[in-house]
């Protein structure tokens, strides 16, 4: 079986050959727990297109350090264990970094529903779970493998895995906040290096949470310079800018819709996927209204519709129904036209109100404030935990 590879599948690599001895690209052959966490952390550097979910990697990390805190891997009577207490389980993840929103998801049944969809042919899950008690188990089976003659039990390397996914994930945040800082700074210096950057948010292989930013900060202010009368009456019109708002966090499951557009009422969508059932499934969450999808490629809006058009005839196959699906798009914009729209805003000299609004949502969606003191607690709990 080919095994894809990236940039953090290195650093995975490496930790299973100093835990084991072995070579870690054999051991992650043998492994489909490693395996799943190689797919899981694509998200390890800015330019991934994965989003940087915790939820699956911490429900493994607390599971597997509290197997690791019985000794388990060195006294071998898992099977006689108990079993971790939910409310231990729930109260620790949300210690760690990046933790402190997540919900009871992933530890009851979204990892091993993952994990089933990636190893349809594996006869293990990775969580035990007695719904009676309410305890939880790591799946012993999945954490020892067996290379030639020896077993080995993976528990450590799966828990060091995780907190260099992690570290590598607050250093990708802190980069990028840091540089958005630094733009601000010299916007007045280098205007250039401003617009050089901000168009680099927009590529395909981006962080799809910075993407979402960046196309709303340029959005908003686009709109923003555009303004409209109206009214009750020909005789008492309103004028009005044009308001573009964020509806929700961009990382949250919650079947919203990404921004909305006062007075007109216009709602967009931010989407990486040129998949008709999503775009469908959007449609139908406000009942065929008209919504714009912001999409993260290059492809022409030609394309796109293309593609959209046949795969909704595959699925439906009633030209009635595709019809009206179709039109339900109001509008696509794609990568070329979110630059195109990011030159008119620069011509209106607010390049630098979108630089603050890309800081603002960033700090708002990577709870820069909050999980600067989980990063500092996790820290201090992990010095205090190796002192004499």
């Amino acid at each position: 079986m080919s095994i894809p590879k990236h940039n953090f599948t290195k650093t995975i690599i490496s930790i299973l050959g100093q835990h084991t001895g072995f070579d870690g690209n054999v051991v992650l052959k043998k492994s489909e727990i490693i395996q799943y966490l190689n797919l899981k952390t694509k998200a390890a550097t800015r330019g991934s297109k994965s989003r940087a979910g915790f939820a699956n990697h911490y429900a493994i990390y607390v599971l597997v350090e509290d197997y690791l805190n019985g000794k388990f891997d060195k006294r071998k009577k898992y099977a006689n264990y108990e079993g971790a207490k939910f409310i231990n389980l729930f109260q620790r993840q949300r210690e760690l970094p990046f933790g402190s929103k997540l919900q009871n998801h992933a530890l009851n049944h979204r990892l091993n529903e993952e994990f089933k969809k990636f190893f349809p042919a594996s006869e293990h899950l990775p969580i035990i779970r007695d719904a009676e008690t309410n305890r939880y188990w790591i799946n012993e089976n999945l954490i020892i493998v067996k290379i030639g003659k020896k077993k080995i039990n993976l528990a450590g390397a799966v828990k060091e895995i995780i907190e260099a996914y992690i570290n590598a994930r607050q250093k990708a945040f802190s980069e990028f906040m840091d540089y958005c800082q630094e733009i601000i700074d010299i916007q007045e210096e280098s205007p250039e290096k401003a617009i050089k950057f901000i168009k680099g948010l927009f590529q395909p292989n981006i962080d799809a949470r910075v993407f979402e930013i960046a196309s709303f900060a340029v959005l908003k202010q686009y709109y923003a310079d555009q303004r409209i009368f109206w009214g009750w009456s020909p005789d008492e019109l309103i004028e009005e800018s044009l308001v573009l708002y964020k509806t929700g966090r961009t990382n949250a499951n919650d079947g919203g819709i990404d921004f909305v557009m006062k007075p007109l009422g216009r709602f967009f969508q931010v989407t990486e996927t040129v998949d008709a059932g999503k775009y469908f499934l959007d449609i139908d969450k406000v009942q065929r209204y008209p919504i714009t999808f912001v999409v993260k490629t290059e492809e022409s809006n030609k394309e796109i519709l293309k593609k959209i058009s046949h795969q909704a005839k595959a699925k439906y196959q009633i030209k009635a129904i595709v019809k009206k699906y179709i039109e339900s798009v109001e509008e696509i914009i794609n990568i070329p036209k979110l630059v195109e729209i990011f030159e008119k805003v620069l011509q209106s000299d607010l390049g630098v109100k979108v630089i603050e609004e890309i800081v603002l949502q960033s700090r708002v969606e990577f709870n820069v404030e909050a999980e600067e003191q989980d990063v500092l607690a996790f820290q201090k709990a992990e010095s205090d935990s190796v002192k004499p």
